[in-house]
């Protein structure tokens, strides 16, 4: 337990090394995809983020660390194993030229095998896919974490000093109330929050192209206001989307034109804009 200002906190925070240094030096921007809870879309935003910053020409990492439920390389179609190069360090499995991919079910031959680990195995597997993987030079480290504010978001806090945080959100209310959790932690542990996206924001409807809001509007928006943070964007709800991540098919590549990827494409040039300002 540790005192900060007038509260009190419960938290471990173990003073470990950083990865090697070089490593990080050599990632530009680094951005963990966070949610206050499950069943926002949190995945398969830090999927087609990645995708639409590669489609940019920038050179992308992709890290899922949600040891439990990784779903990053089904939602990509990422079949290959991770290997060991000649340097001795693992080789991420690529996704395109731009794109490359981490996640502890490329280490599985069976797919299906249940993680059964407390946090002290997870912070190890974690450090080892920034530090012992061959990332090479990259623009931009997109990290897809479990929803909540435990192990996993704690060890980048922990091991990426300079990482951002991209919050996820629904518009509803009990949605919301789990991501005032989630700025809470990273202003906790001092992390900086880059921005809130909305998603599942709004649904066209393709009979009579009305805009129909299964679950509210504007909610995302306006608790960024209130917490004082960027909002980077909506994204709207399209079936396609979860059949595309079914099928491990990227839904940006089959559908250019889509309302889904201009919202990615927008959230991605709002991403550029907020870094060039920074800078």
């Amino acid at each position: 337990m540790e005192k900060r200002g007038k509260g009190t906190r419960i938290m471990e925070r173990p003073p470990r090394p950083a990865p090697d240094a070089r490593v990080l030096e050599k990632i530009k921007h680094s951005f963990i995809v966070m949610s206050g809870k499950g069943g926002v879309g949190k995945s398969s935003v830090s999927a087609n983020l990645a995708v639409a910053l590669a489609n940019k020409g920038y050179k992308v990492g992709l890290m899922d660390i949600d040891i439990h439920g990784p779903d990053i390389p089904r939602m990509l179609g990422l079949r290959e194993m991770i290997r060991i190069n000649g340097n001795k360090k693992m080789e991420p499995v690529s996704y395109s030229p731009n794109l490359s991919a981490v996640s502890i079910e490329s280490l599985m031959p069976d797919k299906d095998t249940a993680i059964i680990w407390r946090g002290p195995v997870k912070h190890t597997a974690i450090r080892q896919f920034i530090g012992d993987v061959d990332w090479g030079p990259l623009d931009f480290l997109i990290i897809d974490s479990p929803p909540g504010t435990g192990d996993e978001p704690l060890t980048i806090a922990n091991l990426i000093q300079d990482a951002r945080a991209i919050i996820v959100t629904t518009p509803q209310e009990v949605a919301l109330a789990d991501v005032r959790k989630s700025i809470r932690f990273c202003r906790e542990v001092d992390m900086e929050i880059f921005g809130l996206v909305e998603n599942m924001s709004g649904f066209a409807c393709p009979c009579c192209g009305r805009v129909l809001d299964p679950f509210g509007t504007g909610g995302g928006q306006r608790t960024a206001i209130e917490a004082g943070i960027p909002f980077l964007g909506k994204i709207p709800m399209d079936p396609a989307v979860v059949a595309c991540g079914d099928a491990g098919i990227s839904f940006q590549d089959r559908y250019p034109k889509s309302g889904v990827t201009g919202a990615f494409k927008r959230i991605t040039d709002k991403m550029g804009r907020l870094l060039n300002k920074r800078e």
